[in-house]
Order: C-alpha cells, then structure tokens, then sequence
C-alpha cells in the first residue's frame, strides 16, 4: 500500500506522463501558435520600420507576411482545441479508472465511513475541478512558457540586455506565487469537502422525495436544495476570491517589471542600438513577455488548489490489474466458530458464540431482532474484521484470508435486494456468459420462470432504477437466480424469501435444502417444527448474553 501512496502523491504528473503522446500531439499546435505570434510581433516591427523608411514596397511585403502568419494561426488554433479536448478525455477516463480502483480496494467497513453521494461527487466534481484546476492550465502553462521563451528569444535578437530584463523578470515573477502556494492548496482540499458533502445532501434530499412530499414538506425540499447548492457555490466562490485577489497582487508586480523593461526598449531605440520600429513590436514582445510570466504564476496556483483532489486516488487500476489474483479457496470440509464476540460501538451483539456448518449442510440461524443473525453472516463474509474469538475455514483461520478470497465461495442474499437499472438478464448474469441450461435451472429453482413468462420482453426486461419495475418478490427472485447461477458453494440467505408468498418460498427453499452441493446458511426470524426438521441444524441466538442453543 505504501507503493500505491507514493503513487498517487505524483498527482497530475503520473497522468501526464502516461499520455505522453497525446499531450504531445495537444502541445505541438500550441508551441507553433506561440512561435507564429512572437513571429508577428517580429513582422511588425519589420512593417513600422518601413513606413519610417517610407519604403511601401517593403510595407506591402511585410503586411501580406503578417496577414498570412494570421490564418495560419487561426488554423493551428482549431487543431490544438482538438488535440487538447481528446487528450483531456484520455486523463479524466484514466482517473476515473483509478478512483474506481480505489474504491474496489477498500474493505466492506472502510467503503460505508462514506455514503454513496461523497463517491459520487469524486466522479463528477471532482473530475470538473481536475480539468479547470489541473488539465487547462497545464496547457496554459506550457503556452505561457513557450510565450515567454519565443519573446525572450526575440528580445534577445534586438539586444543583449533586454534579454537579460526578461530573465530578472522571469525570476521575480516565478518566485511570489510560491508565497501563496499552501494557502490555495488548503482552500483547495477545503473546497473538495464541501462539495462533496453538499453532494451527499442532496442524494438524501432526492431520495426522501416522496415522503417530504406525502406529508406536506415541499418547503423543506426546497430549503435544503437551496441550502446544499450555497454549500457547493461558496467554498468555490472563496476560492474564486481569494485567487482574484491574490492574481491581482501579483498583476502588479507584473506591471511594473513590463514598464522597466519598456523603459528600456524606449531608451535604446531613442539611443540608435536598435531599430526605431522596435518601439511597436517591441512592446509587443514586451506585453507577451509579461503576460505569459503573469499567466504562469497564476496557474502555479491552479496546481496547488488540484492536490487534494488527486490525493484521495491511492490505486491505479494497471497496477491492480497487474497484482497476482488467488484463485477461490473452497471448502472441503466446515466453517468453525470458535468464541466469537462482536460490539457495535459499546454495545455487545455476539458473546463467546461457537457453532459449526459442514460443508453441504443445511443450517438456519433463528432469534429475535438484534441477537446478531445478520451480523454473523457478514462475519463470515469477512466485511467486519473487528471481532474476538476465531472463524476457520477448514481450520484455517478467516483473517488468512482477503475479503476477496472468502466472497469468492459464497453469495449473500439480503432482504434489501439491489438490483442495477438494466435488465432481468443483466441483473443475474452480471455481464458473465452462462449457457441456457445453467440459465434455465437458474430460473426454475429460483422460481422466476413463472413471473418471466408473463413479461412480455422475458430475460430482456428493463427492472428500472433500483429494480422499480418488479415487485419485492420478484426482486427476491431475481437475487436468488443470481446466487445460483453463479455457483458459489456457500449461499448465506439473509432474510431472503421474506417477501415471496409461500408457494414460492416452498419452491425455492426445497430447491436450496436439495442441493447436496450447496453449504446454506438461511437466517429466519420464524421456522415451523415441519420446516426445521428439513435442516441439518437449527442454532438459536439469544440477545441479551448471546449463546447458543441446539433446536
């Protein structure tokens, strides 16, 4: 983990560096405008020069070169928004990548500290404020700097010394952004926060619509838009100020390095050591000199206020594809408990907890509310690591093992059923390829294939948003196809078949205990004595002092 900080501390650089070529292609046209328009203000000076001389010959020539130096400027100009926009999108797909990666690399406990709306916000404000903060004025920046090479070069060419105005310039300009470079970078991470957060109130806010709306409290929808949109717009808003402000400071040493410098253009022209057209052009020269060591000053900036963004990203998705994946590690032979205790906080839910599930046995976990049935399947699911006493997988101890190694035998079915606004098929296959025997059995022992048949678009029927279209049932369904199409050897049912009538539960409860394969692990607030006799075991978790009993 300490390679992937190291990583992700490069910030924007790793991301420039990795699209090379692209950000190649997006700087050459803006090099060959920077080179064309020192170029003009050379061709000016060339042009004055000869109506002093009264030369309209050489007048005609010059303004002709001008002329033409401007379209093909304005050529270069459409090519670079090109170059630049397909670079830009290359960069932010990468950093969406790596943040997904990220996120994958976070633990079950660690990815809920923030709720969906936070991560959300990665994803669309933070990936905005990267490509104004980061991307732009990166190339900006190489257009400022080859700004003020060219016209330091030019400068060079009518004399020594207005070179060296340039360099002491350059070194003054350089040097005081560097005294507001922590303050920004602090606004900049606080700026990220905000938003973030007012990103996650208004999930909620959107999410509770329709019973602010039931019970009357539209004022209250409306205040807390109003509330989350001013807590996005002001730390942006600061941000904008405080960057004007300090912009502003840095203008005017600005000016008065241009002024000194046109004061020495005037006196060596008034002198005779260079051309008297350089009064023009050389102002010219001047002013972009100027203006390109004004502008890298600012974007300096830009950069320190684009760390705290790029700070959350501790993965890169290549280096993760990269990493040796353990294959699945089966159970050949029991799940053991051993003196397991868990607390939320300081309240005790599992105490000095042993029991045992074979492999291909059928258990039940029954209880009361708050005994801890839940939570001992997400014990086992590794999701809670926190925890006393032991779980072995075939003696071997749970915490041997990643998250990703345990979750790869089992399937967990909770109550809450998501499903991703796609189809039926889509939502069981998850994108893998089954054949339609694996898919037909799927659906028979869920006992789906019945509310297929009266879908008129079958496997191909759009759930909608958070699986809207369906009923609690079917959605129940839809999980249960899912659990065993993908033929994990344990299956933890959290209140699975709770919303199924009891033809269908019957359907696939006898479809879940006949499967000789199947390790099941069923947790039920009720069981009849006719259904616990179809389990190898029934354990009955008590929640004041939780122990167990054999039912």
């Amino acid at each position: 983990m300490k390679s992937s900080n190291k990583k992700a501390n490069m910030g924007m650089a790793h991301y420039l560096k990795k699209f090379w070529r692209a950000n190649f292609l997006a700087i050459l046209p803006v090099l060959a405008v920077c080179a064309l328009q020192t170029g003009t203000s050379l061709v000016m000076i060339q042009t004055f020069q000869r109506i002093i001389e009264r030369d309209l010959r050489g007048f005609g020539f010059w303004i002709l070169m001008m002329v033409g130096a401007w379209f093909l400027l304005l050529g270069i100009n459409s090519l670079q928004e090109f170059f630049q926009g397909r670079a830009v999108r290359a960069m932010n797909n990468a950093v969406r990548r790596d943040m997904a990666a990220t996120l994958l690399r976070k633990n079950h406990g660690e990815f809920h500290e923030l709720d969906t709306g936070e991560y959300l916000s990665w994803f669309t404000n933070d990936i905005n404020q990267i490509e104004n903060l980061a991307w732009k004025p990166f190339y900006q920046c190489v257009d400022s700097a080859a700004t003020i090479v060219f016209s330091a070069a030019a400068l060079l060419t009518l004399h020594w010394s207005l070179l060296g105005a340039a360099l002491v310039t350059t070194v003054v300009m350089l040097f005081v952004p560097q005294l507001f470079n922590k303050r920004m970078e602090k606004l900049g991470g606080a700026c990220a926060q905000e938003q973030a957060a007012a990103t996650s109130k208004l999930k909620d806010l959107l999410a509770g619509y329709d019973v602010l709306r039931f019970f009357g409290r539209e004022q209250r929808f409306s205040q807390g838009a109003d509330a989350a949109s001013d807590q996005i717009e002001k730390p942006k808003f600061r941000l904008t100020y405080v960057k004007g402000f300090v912009s502003a400071g840095i203008g005017c040493v600005n000016i008065v390095c241009q002024m000194l410098v046109n004061v020495l253009i005037g006196v060596l022209s008034i002198q005779g050591v260079i051309l008297q057209g350089s009064l023009m052009g050389g102002g010219n020269l001047c002013g972009s000199l100027s203006n390109g060591l004004g502008s890298m000053a600012q974007l300096l900036l830009s950069f320190s206020s684009s760390k705290p963004y790029f700070e959350k990203i501790t993965v890169r998705a290549d280096d993760a594809q990269a990493e040796n994946v353990t294959g699945r590690e089966q159970v050949n032979s029991a799940i053991t408990v051993e003196n397991l205790s868990f607390q939320y906080g300081e309240k005790p839910i599992l105490q000095d907890l042993s029991l045992q599930f074979q492999k291909g046995g059928k258990y039940a976990l029954t209880g009361p509310s708050g005994c801890g049935k839940s939570t001992l399947l997400k014990l086992l699911l590794g999701w809670l690591p926190d925890y006393g006493g032991a779980i072995r997988f075939d003696g071997k101890d749970a915490k041997d093992f990643t998250p990703e190694q345990l979750q790869q035998q089992m399937s967990y079915i909770e109550q809450n059923v998501f499903l991703f606004n796609s189809t039926i098929r889509d939502n069981i296959t998850l994108g893998e390829a089954f054949t339609d025997e694996q898919m037909e059995k799927a659906l028979r022992d869920s006992a789906l294939a019945g509310d297929l048949a009266s879908m008129p678009e079958g496997l191909d029927t759009v759930v909608g948003e958070e699986g809207g279209n369906l009923s609690g049932g079917q959605k129940q369904r839809v999980a249960i196809a899912r659990a065993l199409i993908h033929d994990r050897s344990i299956l933890l049912v959290d209140e699975g078949t709770s919303a199924l009538d009891q033809k269908n539960a019957d359907i696939v409860e006898k479809s879940l205990l006949a499967n000789p394969e199947l390790t099941l692990i069923l947790v039920s607030h009720h069981l009849t004595p006719e259904r616990k006799e179809q389990f190898t075991q029934v354990y009955d978790l008590q929640p004041a002092a939780p122990h167990l009993q054999s039912a």
